[in-house]
């Protein structure tokens, strides 16, 4: 009887710690995180790069989109080379051709269907930009009005690109491709006996990189621009996949309501939008110029993957491929046809109603409401995980036979757990991305982006595992399960997922939805769960969990893989300033804790979890010896991902207030466009010595007394770099700076000077009154006096090369006008000239991995 009586209690034994502890075996857990990461493979990345095939002439018939005739005329485009506003290729060769293209299109036309007018629009103007005046002249728009017979609307259809580039980039890329699209859009619409209700305007601006002088000459000067109420503006940053939706409305939820319907292969996240409209990347497009001056609506979209080439040389045909422009150009036709017939555009104040919440699920289908929605669904989700947490701890409690206070208590402590474990998660990359940098070694995934998976990936899993793990495994009281902690474990993670929900929404961030669908799919699991009774069915609860999860990883790491190809090559140009390991790591981090984080735990469901935290350390430990000790942690390769390295040749001449020059001297102005600034390019051929910050300078001087190129060098000129060269530089001319006039007002406490400068078609004039003196007036924007200490216009010309003209009027209290009152720096920049014998020379002893941005410039600073 003793012996029955002890192997019964051996066995009630052994089946209570198979309830306590259910331990799957071991092989299984290796499995578990090879499904995800063949899931992400399989479906994600194919998904992600899915485009349709491109269509020939032979399809034309059908009224369709014709990739192949866009790439003939991208082809000839780039052919041109290089179209800097104000060269020959931007001014005649690139308008010429574009007339041409026009012309053509126009004898195919429907006539007894359709009207269509071309105005080649010569404008100029001023604006305030950033910290700046943006002055042009004589830029050239080509403008485009295609109208159904005997229209009547008044309200018109805009869609916008520029055919200009930056230097040395034959533009493919930005905005080559979307110069062409627009050409076959056009050529398809008006060849189709397909009508429409309201008329078109097709923009094809030629300043859009001075920047955006073409689209603010056309919306505040045009005739036609009184009448656009929606536009499509079409950019690209690279050449590949499909375009991105990133910049909506503002407002009006109803065009994403069209793009929905409209767009053949839609592309979208709200997150793109707020990261762009933080100001934080290094790009900028027309949208903000048409919302501001035109307070026009629409839609901006973007080819944003493979941005290595963009604004380089290397912007060229062969890395665009076809079958993308068919993609962007299925989308395009198929919105211009639909936006076209909109009643909306009747009157479009009609439908202002906030912004909106938006996203694509993995190419496959479009989301979008209305924040005011987003803002009810975030809360509601919140609400209801928080709810359903606490009803599924309380039956935890009945199933246990412990009061629900005990429970709670437990709970308490695995929330503090799973929350350092998210910190740890989220620490670990920001450690590995901090210590490399410390160490000079930024950017080693720029070309080897695999790198990333080892180096923050897998850091961040690990930091995800190992609490709960070692919890999991420390003595627990007798009367709670295995399977309850785990489970407690996913509850705190949900919590902590509700509570960030609640926080975002309360901050404004319509990005909260990332987080709430996830937490929704969790919340559905649960409620499954207490609905069939699987709640207390050993781990069966893991099922509905695992299931669901499904559709949240699959998501987030679409977004992650989004984010990444979107923002990799980025960080060769965010400046030396910030680090951009941070950036891609807490990118790195962020989805992976979204995409993981309720799976990661359930691993401690097999035996010996501790291999994968060895495994995982492993391939972390052998990416950072391969990110230090070999060729594949080296950020730069030649043509595919090279090194940015824009910089000038300097002829500097400094005149005293009596007219004697005090100085003169040359050397090269650096730019550097990422973190790692010149130390790639030491023990290189080429010869940096002398190399040295301008940073001191810049407290002493005008703006550092350089010839600082835009707004963005002014921007980074902490960080510019100068090389002193013995040689002076002979730049083509030097512009002369003619005092016309100066006379004192009838106040006799105001004085005016005029000048004329005969200046080259890119240049910066800094102005910088003395103390005491005071800007009462001048030819720029009134708004702008008092905005800055240092002024800087910024002045460019497209076709009208006449002198630059101006007067300011200073004021000073005593009327003494017989001392030095400001100083004037004139910065001309000679883009397109190869510079002298020795700049040249120079310029050959660079790498072959550095890609050169570079042109001569004089700098001239007077005391008047």
């Amino acid at each position: 009887m003793d012996t029955i009586f002890n192997s019964a209690s051996y066995g009630t034994r052994q089946l209570t710690k198979r309830l306590r502890n259910p331990r799957g075996p071991c092989f299984l857990a290796s499995g578990f995180f090879l499904f995800w990461l063949l899931l992400y493979l399989a479906v994600v990345v194919p998904l992600f790069h899915s485009v349709p095939g491109p269509k020939f002439v032979e399809d034309a018939s059908k009224g369709v989109f014709i990739a192949q005739r866009a790439m003939e005329n991208l082809q000839n485009l780039v052919k041109i080379g290089p179209k800097v506003v104000g060269s020959e290729n931007n001014e005649n060769k690139t308008v010429q051709f574009l007339l041409n293209e026009l012309s053509i299109i126009q004898k195919k036309v429907i006539d007894d269907l359709f009207d269509m007018e071309v105005d080649l629009q010569e404008v100029s103007g001023s604006y305030i930009h950033w910290t700046m005046v943006n002055k042009y002249q004589g830029v050239q728009n080509i403008v485009i009005k295609l109208s159904p017979k005997n229209c009547s609307s008044e309200t018109y259809l805009l869609v916008n690109s520029h055919f200009d580039s930056k230097p040395t980039s034959p533009s493919a890329g930005d905005a080559g491709q979307m110069v062409a699209i627009i050409l076959e859009v056009l050529r398809v619409i008006s060849s189709t006996r397909q009508t429409f209700t309201h008329p078109v305007i097709f923009l094809l601006n030629g300043a859009e990189e001075n920047p955006l002088q073409g689209s603010h000459g056309f919306i505040t000067q045009h005739k036609w621009a009184p009448f656009c109420k929606v536009f499509l503006n079409l950019e690209g940053v690279a050449g590949g996949g499909r375009e991105l939706l990133f910049q909506t409305g503002p407002n009006h939820p109803w065009l994403l309501d069209y793009y929905k319907e409209n767009a053949v292969h839609p592309f979208a996240t709200t997150l793109g939008e707020e990261i762009f409209q933080t100001g934080s990347l290094p790009s900028d497009t027309d949208f903000g110029i048409l919302t501001k001056y035109g307070n026009l609506i629409g839609l901006d979209m973007a080819q944003s993957i493979n941005g290595y080439t963009y604004h380089t040389k290397y912007d060229t045909y062969d890395i665009i491929p076809s079958n993308s422009v068919q993609s962007m150009g299925d989308n395009v036709l198929s919105l211009v046809r639909a936006l076209s017939n909109a009643s909306q555009l009747n009157n479009i104040g009609e439908y202002e109603n906030g912004p909106s919440v938006f996203f694509d699920v993995l190419g496959l289908f479009f989301v979008n409401y209305t924040n005011k929605t987003g803002i009810t669904l975030n809360f509601s989700v919140a609400t209801v995980a928080i709810v359903l947490i606490y009803l599924s701890l309380r039956r935890m409690a009945t199933s246990s036979e412990v009061s629900s206070s005990f429970i709670l208590c437990w709970f308490l402590v695995i929330l503090l757990v799973q929350i350092f474990a998210v910190g740890l998660a989220l620490g670990l990359p920001l450690w590995i991305a901090s210590s490399f940098d410390r160490n000079g070694l930024s950017l080693t995934y720029f070309s080897t982006p695999s790198l990333m998976f080892g180096l923050y990936v897998c850091p961040c899993l690990f930091g995800l595992l190992l609490p709960p793990y070692i919890f999991i495994g420390l003595p627990r009281h007798k009367k709670t399960y295995f399977r309850q902690q785990l489970h407690m474990i996913l509850h705190a993670h949900a919590f902590i997922l509700a509570l960030l929900v609640i926080t975002l929404t309360s901050y404004g961030l319509r990005s909260t939805y990332v987080v709430t669908w996830t937490l929704l799919l969790y919340v559905i699991a649960l409620a499954i769960n207490m609905i069939t009774g699987l709640h207390n069915a050993g781990i069966s609860w893991a099922a509905p969990v695992v299931i669901f999860q499904v559709f949240s990883f699959l998501y987030n790491t679409y977004l992650l893989y989004t984010l990444l190809q979107t923002m990799l090559a980025m960080m060769g140009r965010f400046g030396r300033s910030t680090n951009p390991d941070l950036i891609m790591c807490a990118i790195n981090a962020l989805g992976t804790v979204l995409a993981m984080g309720f799976l990661v735990p359930i691993v401690i469901i097999f035996r010996r979890p501790g291999l994968i935290l060895f495994t995982l350390v492993t391939v972390a430990s052998v990416s950072i010896l391969a990110a230090t000790c070999t060729h594949l942690g080296f950020p730069y390769r030649p043509r595919t991902s090279a090194e940015r390295v824009p910089y000038l040749h300097v002829r500097r001449t400094f005149y005293e207030f009596d007219g004697n020059v005090s100085k003169e001297d040359s050397g090269y102005l650096f730019n550097f466009q990422d973190r790692l600034g010149p130390a790639p390019l030491q023990g290189t051929s080429v010869n940096l010595t002398g190399l040295v910050g301008i940073e001191s300078e810049c407290e002493k001087h005008m703006m550092c007394d350089q010839p600082l190129y835009d707004h963005r060098w002014v921007k980074n000129r902490l960080n510019a770099m100068w090389l002193p060269r013995e040689e002076l530089i002979d730049p083509p001319y030097i512009p002369e700076v003619k005092l016309i006039n100066k006379m004192i007002l009838a106040n006799k406490t105001t004085v005016r000077f005029e000048f004329t400068i005969n200046t080259t078609d890119h240049t910066s004039v800094f102005i910088q009154p003395l103390p005491d003196v005071n800007i009462t007036n001048w030819s720029f924007p009134v708004e702008y006096i008092g905005q800055q200490t240092t002024y800087h216009v910024y002045f460019s010309y497209g076709k009208d090369n006449t002198p630059l003209s101006f007067f300011i009027d200073l004021s000073k209290t005593n009327g003494n006008f017989e001392v030095p009152l400001f100083k004037l720096g004139v910065s001309a920049h000679f883009i397109g000239s190869k510079g002298d014998e020795l700049s040249q020379k120079f310029a050959k002893s660079f790498p072959d991995f550095a890609v050169l941005i570079e042109w001569p410039t004089s700098y001239q600073r007077f005391i008047f």
